[in-house]
């Protein structure tokens, strides 16, 4: 049997909006999950835009998991994640995208990341993001000249999230942006996890909902019903 690999697409913006609000990937959407994969013996391995060390957002030292991930090897790995457009998404069996703000101001614009989405989806892998990482399915053409969000269903923060959060820095709203791309939006309470699982699509709301939606790729890659 061999062994299952996720590759993490990370963001590199450091900062995000009018007011340069320091941002990056958010610590526990990729803390939660690594934590999930470890523990089901799946292999993990980092990318990003431009290579090297992503910024970082939102860590907790009070939360065991992101305590464990801040003193790992992993974490070690990930601050030299590799070049996107040196990596090849086929030699992996799913691509994650953790959130943050950072990906608003790259991922979800970087002509990479659109390619490498398409690449995967249409080669059978299991393609996830989390809280603001759905933003890298925004624009994404597959194959076949259809959106890969057209007809779907996600979720993703919510606007009502946003509101609370960070409106004022955020270029655009990224559920309505879902929307306007013909995806079937769902959301649930504030701060509260929900995952739904779309066929290959796997997408959480926020923060609380990176390890359960790991734990539905987990499923997924089993070969169980998610």
């Amino acid at each position: 049997m061999s062994i299952k690999t996720v590759l993490f697409i990370l963001t590199n913006a450091a900062e995000i909006g009018p007011n340069k609000r320091a941002t990056g990937y958010f610590f526990p959407e990729v803390a939660h999950p690594v934590e999930v994969f470890e523990h089901a013996g799946i292999a993990v391995e980092y990318a990003s835009p431009l290579g090297g060390t992503p910024p970082e957002d939102g860590y907790d030292a009070n939360d065991p998991a992101q305590l464990a991930f801040r003193n790992s090897l992993a974490i070690r790995r990930m601050a030299r994640s590799r070049k996107l457009s040196e990596v090849d998404v086929l030699d992996y069996d799913a691509i994650f995208f953790p959130g943050g703000l950072g990906p608003m101001v790259d991922i979800a614009a970087d002509p990479e990341v659109k390619r490498a989405i398409a690449r995967a989806w249409d080669a059978g892998k299991l393609v996830a993001a989390v809280c603001h990482g759905p933003a890298a399915f925004l624009d994404v053409t597959l194959a076949d000249g259809s959106p890969l969000l057209r007809g779907r269903k996600v979720t993703s923060f919510s606007n009502e999230e946003e509101a609370g959060y960070a409106q004022a820095d955020v270029p655009f709203l990224l559920e309505d942006a879902l929307r306007a791309e013909g995806a079937e939006y769902a959301s649930t309470a504030v701060w509260q996890s929900k995952v739904v699982v779309d066929g290959r699509l796997f997408t959480g709301q926020n923060p609380a909902s990176g390890g359960p939606l790991a734990q539905a790729m987990v499923a997924a890659l089993a070969g169980e019903s998610a």
